[in-house]
């Protein structure tokens, strides 16, 4: 069996088959480990005073992060996971309740993308855009496929999605996306790695591409797993954001962090886009909870590297595996896998492994324990065995 990423695509869905009970769920792309001992016990300390409210607008938790990450707190907006921060964005920058009902009639941007999502996302909407006039049409701009929740988050904000197909390799195709910009541009959107892919952009790439986008487009920097790149490949926001004040750096603890259920994100910015974007906070909308989860991890970096580097010599170790049976499963540099090629999903789903899955039978997956990488491996041997 030989599988390369130029044969498959598009929008993901869900497979619903019933022929074997679900063993590994590898769907979201979670941490397979529990929160670390120290964070589960600063949460429990935490638990015994939630009859009290949390701040009525947060600020510790801006401040806590500020100071972990280099930069001022008055550059730092949370909100409830990275989805609740987008979500804010979308609403602050492009025009809140200008648009309503379901997504629907995306423009597909141009692009050399080798049939990667070339039905593009979907989006809808006649929302007036951050220094648009009402019925504009707003757009944003990202490669697809992509997480699903932009294209559900655009909808909501009546933003049309212009989707641009990935590279043959499953990268972000920038020059595309710096063509598809135009007058109805109101955000660009960046993975940094890519989801769900895992692919990355080179920094010099990226630094070249954020100085081809007007200063008022708003351009937000999805690096939901960061803490998976190596130390090497990892940008230091304050100088970034110093050059680009048009830039956001979108962040979660929902991954590397292992909170996924807690809900917290944040945002890096220029402080006036920032204090936009706080406008749109819910008040008392930050849980007690998270400022103490989010302390407590920050104290705790040493052990939580130590869960990263098994999580990544798992996906490397699982990697390399599965392109010895002709699979090209590109270098991710997350906490998850993309197996391209027909008829992967329905051969995980038969195998009891639930993952992400696309259009062409494509899927991904995260990176579970050692179990759960035989568990694929045996899967996908199986498609080239004799019935």
């Amino acid at each position: 069996m030989s599988i390369h990423l130029a044969d498959r695509s598009r929008p993901s869905r869900r497979i619903h088959l019933a022929p074997a009970p679900v063993r590994f769920d590898l769907s979201l792309s979670e941490n397979p480990f529990p929160p670390l001992p120290s964070v589960r016990a600063a949460i429990q300390r935490e638990v015994s005073r939630t009859n009290r409210y949390p701040e009525f607008l947060p600020t510790r938790l801006p401040a806590v992060i500020a100071g972990r990450v280099g930069v001022r707190a008055d550059q730092v907006v949370v909100g409830s996971g990275a989805t609740g921060v987008v979500m804010q964005i979308l609403q602050a920058l492009v025009g809140p309740g200008s648009g309503s009902g379901p997504a629907s009639d995306a423009r597909s941007g141009s692009g050399t993308g080798s049939g990667w999502g070339s039905g593009s996302a979907s989006g809808s909407g006649t929302g007036s855009g951050w220094g648009s006039d009402p019925g504009s049409g707003a757009e944003m701009a990202l490669g697809v496929p992509t997480f699903d929740g932009y294209p559900i988050m655009a909808g909501m904000a009546g933003v049309d999605v212009v989707g641009i197909p990935l590279g043959t390799a499953g990268e972000q195709d920038l020059p595309a996306i710096a063509r598809a910009v135009n007058s109805r541009t109101r955000l660009v959107v960046l993975c940094r790695p890519h989801n769900p892919t895992g692919t990355l952009i080179p920094q010099r790439d990226l630094r070249r591409f954020l100085g081809t986008i007007p200063i008022h487009i708003p351009i937000v920097l999805d690096e939901a797993y960061v803490e998976f790149l190596p130390v090497p490949e990892r940008l230091d926001p304050l100088p970034l954001l110093a050059h680009h004040p048009n830039l956001l750096i979108v962040r979660t603890f929902s991954k590397a962090y292992g909170l996924a259920g807690l809900r917290i994100g944040y945002a890096l910015g220029h402080p006036d886009l920032i204090t936009r974007i706080r406008h749109l906070q819910l008040p008392f909308g930050v849980p007690t909870l998270a400022t103490a989860a989010v302390t407590a991890s920050y104290a705790a970096e040493p052990e939580l590297a130590v869960r990263v580097a098994r999580i990544t010599e798992e996906r490397d170790s699982l990697r390399e595996a599965l392109r010895r049976t002709g699979l090209d499963v590109p270098a991710s540099y997350a906490n998850f896998l993309f197996l391209p090629g027909p008829g992967i999903g329905t051969a995980l789903r038969r195998a009891g492994i639930a993952a992400k899955t696309y259009a062409d039978g494509s899927a991904r997956i995260a990176v579970g324990d050692v179990e759960a990488g035989r568990a694929v491996l045996e899967a996908v041997r199986a498609m080239s065995r004799p019935c």
